[in-house]
């Protein structure tokens, strides 16, 4: 069997911003909600059966306490923060596992996950459903983790992440401690960009295997000797920025293959469907249930 994991806080930013505002009785915006209920329902109609959901409950995490300028909730539109948990009580209710992660971020839920239902002899693949860069460090050699766009319908395995990023998953931690990470809030080091650290990293792998001296690289990069020092001045920076992005694979996640397994709705969806008008939802729900 397939084991799908969401990001559930990527899924509802999506939604926010692909569907109309829609608001609830007492007003509160619902929307994106509605559409990763969808989403995930159709994910159901499609044929998926083992579905895990992680989402940030709390969207800061131990990672604030490492660098200042981490993303942080400060600049979230409230109309997508205020759905963080209608959003986790709908899945829950509409019968799938859903993780709020709170010390750690729902990336750090989903690598987790992965790695353990892929070492269960019954799961064939693992596809983890979410465009971040981060998770790319997460894909295995023999493809039984693969990250999957759903929205670009686009498979990652090991070969596709070494032709989108220029280096394997195992760097994909070092290769973002050089380059940054806008959308997480840390920059990575002056003047090495995309082109430098693939050309490094594909050679050394890690950061620290990088010799320190530029006369000592066996591959050419421009501005060589510039990064070089860069990098020397600033290797324990790096180092933290590495392990910002590094996932956290002992996130608590599952405990049982069958938790992932959709069996149907609780007795709340009925009402939790109707309070912001996903009857759609409720019917396609029924007839999956039957």
């Amino acid at each position: 069997m397939d084991v799908h994991l969401i990001d559930g806080t990527y899924e509802l930013f999506r939604y926010h911003f692909a569907v109309p505002s829609h608001l609830d009785a007492d007003g509160r915006e619902v929307g994106a909600t509605r559409g990763v209920l969808g989403s995930m329902i159709g994910m159901l109609e499609e044929g998926a059966t083992h579905i895990g959901i992680a989402t940030d409950h709390v969207i800061e995490s131990f990672r604030n306490e490492l660098w200042d300028d981490y993303k942080d909730g400060s600049g979230v539109d409230p109309d997508i923060a205020n759905q963080f948990g209608l959003l986790e009580d709908v899945l829950a209710a509409a019968g799938f596992c859903v993780w709020p992660m709170v010390e750690v971020e729902a990336d750090d839920g989903l690598g987790a996950a992965a790695v353990k239902a892929a070492a269960l002899a019954e799961v064939d693949q693992v596809l983890i459903c979410t465009p971040d860069k981060d998770l790319a460090q997460c894909v295995d050699d023999d493809a039984a983790i693969a990250q999957y766009d759903r929205r670009k319908r686009l498979l990652y395995d090991r070969a596709g992440v070494v032709e989108k990023f220029g280096v394997a998953p195992e760097s994909i931690p070092d290769y973002l401690g050089l380059v940054g990470d806008t959308a997480d809030g840390f920059p990575g080091l002056p003047g090495w960009g995309a082109k430098s650290a693939a050309t490094l990293l594909s050679r050394y792998v890690h950061i620290e295997a990088i010799p320190p001296s530029v006369d000592d690289w066996d591959v050419k990069v421009r501005g060589g000797a510039k990064l070089a020092t860069t990098l020397r001045e600033n290797l324990d920076l790096a180092l933290l920025f590495r392990r910002i992005a590094t996932i956290e694979l002992d996130a608590t996640t599952f405990t049982d293959l069958d938790e992932l397994r959709w069996t149907g709705p609780t007795a709340e969806f009925e009402a939790l469907a109707e309070s912001i008008d996903a009857d759609s939802a409720l019917r396609r729900i029924a007839a999956l249930a039957t």
